[in-house]
């Protein structure tokens, strides 16, 4: 029988229309291929039959541990033997717990959990930088009582550049690549020519910026596209978004994502080696007219001009190219000079509205936030301002920008109406991590 996601997938390429990262059309699991089953979740996990029991590829995030337990173990009753995490992000690895606990039950040994040597980096940074990351993440995803994690599943095998997991007559390829993150595995099935690429494929624009977060790697992620492009996979199950169907829609879409980030990185160094400033280079980097079109580019989660950033900040360092901006005065002592050189922060604030009203959004931001550092307690600059953050935030597209607007314009808010949970920041404080871990 025709799995329906593949059929789904299938049409979804025909009809060539932009998807999400969160594929929300994807509901129940189902089996996909020949033993292996895919579990569609905000991060997918997949499930690999073999002789004496199975091996899951990606975890998803622990609200739906349960879930996945329920689904994987419907499907194949037999111990999960492996558990490979394709990088350390949280909607990756937070799904062994049930299997940890069944496996205890039973008298029978954990999964074996194996993920490249910088995933236990990447978990005590995260322990570290607990109020930071719940921070950044209310703001970036609009979830008021997210709460970041400080324990993880730890891997019990960890490797830096390949891995072979044999089991039962399964054979399953793990390769390192950096891309969106310094601890990313490929994985890649040689026997039926399934690729595993995590989130090195997205169905959208790379997450190759991301403003709240560490650094990313296009130049290397462009590299593993290409790479993987040449293994000729008939069939590319990334963890997020829909999957793609057949060896020439795989391959086009790899080499097409690897071309965008290849013009952004070179666009970006002929700036930075012509003596532009950061600010200049972001408006002179533009995505070619067939590669903004395409619909597994679209900037619906990561934007280009995120990505500029990125790739600045790795061959340049901070310096922004502006010599204010190298021992700057506070955001409140600029603003309130440039409030009282113009009249007020009022003045400011109703420029802003007529700006943005009139679709300057860039310019109208600026002035907005002058006038609300200028005036922190003021209503009526504060009315103004959360006009000119809803306006841009309604005319984004990425999940980052609306996200980062949304919550600019609820601090606003908070000044008009009391403290509201999404502008709040972690109520809980973690005692300094022992480095010694």
């Amino acid at each position: 029988m025709t799995s329906s996601i593949l059929k789904l997938a299938d049409e979804m390429w025909g009809r060539r229309e932009p998807t999400s990262i969160v594929a929300s059309i994807l509901t129940g699991a189902e089996e996909v291929a020949d033993g292996v089953l895919m579990v569609p979740g905000f991060g997918h996990a997949f499930a690999l039959r073999h002789e004496h029991g199975v091996v899951l590829f990606d975890t998803g995030v622990k609200l739906l541990a349960d879930k996945l337990h329920e689904q994987v173990t419907a499907w194949d009753s037999g111990p999960v033997t492996h558990a490979v995490y394709s990088h350390g992000h949280v909607d990756h690895v937070g799904g062994l717990g049930p299997f940890d606990a069944a496996a205890d039950a039973r008298g029978v040994p954990r999964p074996e959990v194996i993920a490249h040597d910088n995933v236990l980096a990447r978990f005590r940074r995260y322990a570290d930088t607990r109020g930071y990351n719940t921070i950044i993440n209310r703001r970036q995803f609009r979830i008021p009582d997210l709460v970041w994690p400080t324990e993880f599943r730890e891997p019990d095998v960890t490797f830096s550049d390949t891995h072979t997991v044999e089991a039962g007559g399964l054979r399953l390829e793990l390769t390192h690549h950096r891309g969106e993150t310094d601890d990313h595995v490929v994985g890649w099935l040689p026997r039926q020519r399934i690729l595993f690429p995590g989130d090195l494929f997205l169905g959208v624009a790379p997450n190759a910026g991301n403003p709240q977060k560490v650094q990313r790697y296009p130049v290397d992620w462009a590299a593993a596209l290409r790479w993987m492009a040449s293994l000729d996979a008939e069939l590319m199950l990334g963890s997020h978004g829909i999957p793609i169907v057949g060896a020439d829609h795989v391959r086009e879409a790899l080499e097409n994502t690897a071309r965008y980030l290849e013009t952004l990185v070179d666009q970006t160094l002929a700036c930075l080696n012509d003596g532009a400033t950061l600010v200049e280079t972001l408006h002179r980097v533009r995505v070619p007219d067939d590669l903004a079109a395409l619909h597994y580019l679209q900037p619906l989660y990561d934007e280009p001009e995120f990505i500029v950033r990125n790739v600045w900040r790795q061959f340049a360092g901070w310096y922004d190219g502006n010599p204010a901006h190298l021992k700057p005065a506070t955001d409140a002592a600029l603003a309130a000079e440039l409030a009282a050189l113009s009249g007020g922060a009022q003045v400011l604030a109703d420029r802003a509205l007529e700006l943005s009203r009139a679709g300057e959004h860039r310019l109208a931001c600026h002035l907005a936030q002058l006038a609300g550092d200028a005036a922190p307690e003021d209503k009526a600059v504060h009315t103004a301002r959360a006009e000119v953050y809803a306006l841009r935030a309604a005319q984004e597209r990425s999940t980052m920008s609306i996200g980062i607007f949304s919550w600019a314009e609820a601090e606003s808010r908070d000044v008009l109406n009391g403290p509201d949970a999404i502008a709040e920041p972690a109520p809980d404080r973690v005692p300094p991590r022992d480095r010694r871990a």
